[in-house]
């Protein structure tokens, strides 16, 4: 099984991490910590919990330090950090929160060979089943990829800032239960110099891609988030913030708000 969230995704199987293909060094204890965390993403991970999947039943260590040790490096894998967290957050007396839209790629369906007489015998009441539910079925829902926004302010310091509020507004559009959002696609994860409409288009039959833009400077910064409609590439409409200071600790209050006043600007185009 592999998870993939932002840029980076973590085969449970091996326990490797990779960032958009690219291994990253991660030991054994932290890839345990790690995979511990995204098997339950939003949800709080007890530091006992934490110490149960690293160390199992071993009773004597220094445990608490040991736990430290192991979420300092997942964090130094990913790019992340306690005072300003995309991935990890501490939850005070309490453990850690993995807080990014995870991924899990799909069990590939069996193929003919591999079935046997029990599966032939249910074959008559799949059937029917699935004409049952074709008839019962809801509306589709729509299809919007997003598309890693793209830092245009020359300052490799706000990759991080752009990359977070991707994943963020991936996960606030994520809830919403007539949307289907693609967002880990290699595609939609290469630089804008790299993108290319049609074929994200074609390639992943979406019906829109978000794109976004952070502009200016890291004190006086701008942030564009367009929604671009297939097949006609029809720019339907732009949220966009103006002189916003991306230097302190407000960054992550920034990012959850434009990814809250996005969603439902773009909710009110979307044919839903």
């Amino acid at each position: 099984m592999v998870v993939r969230f932002g840029l980076f995704e973590f085969d449970k199987s091996t326990r490797e991490l990779r960032r958009e293909g690219k291994p990253v060094r991660l030991q054994a204890q932290p890839a345990l910590a790690l995979e511990a965390l995204l098997n339950t993403p939003g949800e709080v991970v007890s530091r006992d919990t934490l110490r149960q999947a690293i160390w199992g039943d071993a009773t004597h260590g220094e445990f608490e330090s040991g736990i430290n040790v192991c979420i300092g490096q997942v964090r130094a894998a990913l790019g992340d950090s306690a005072e300003s967290p995309i991935y990890i957050r501490t939850v005070p007396k309490r453990g850690y929160q993995f807080l990014a839209p995870v991924v899990e790629e799909q069990a590939q369906l069996p193929t003919r060979r591999s079935l046997g007489w029990p599966a032939i015998l249910a074959a008559p009441a799949i059937l029917l089943t699935a004409g049952l539910y074709t008839t019962l079925r809801p509306a589709p829902k729509v299809r919007i990829g997003i598309a890693r926004f793209e830092n245009q302010t020359g300052d490799p310091a706000l990759n991080r800032f752009a990359d977070g509020l991707t994943d963020v507004l991936t996960a606030e559009l994520a809830r919403q239960p007539n949307l289907e959002c693609i967002a880990n696609a290699p595609l939609l994860r290469q630089q804008r110099g790299f993108q290319n409409l049609d074929r994200i288009n074609q390639t992943l039959n979406v019906g829109y891609v978000i794109l976004g833009q952070v502009q200016g400077t890291a004190t006086e910064a701008r942030i564009l988030l367009h929604l671009i409609r297939f097949p006609d590439q029809a720019h339907l409409w732009v949220t966009r913030a103006d002189r916003l200071d991306l230097s302190d600790a407000k960054a992550l209050d920034i990012q959850s708000a434009m990814a809250a006043r996005a969603t439902k600007e773009f909710l009110s185009k979307l044919p839903i």
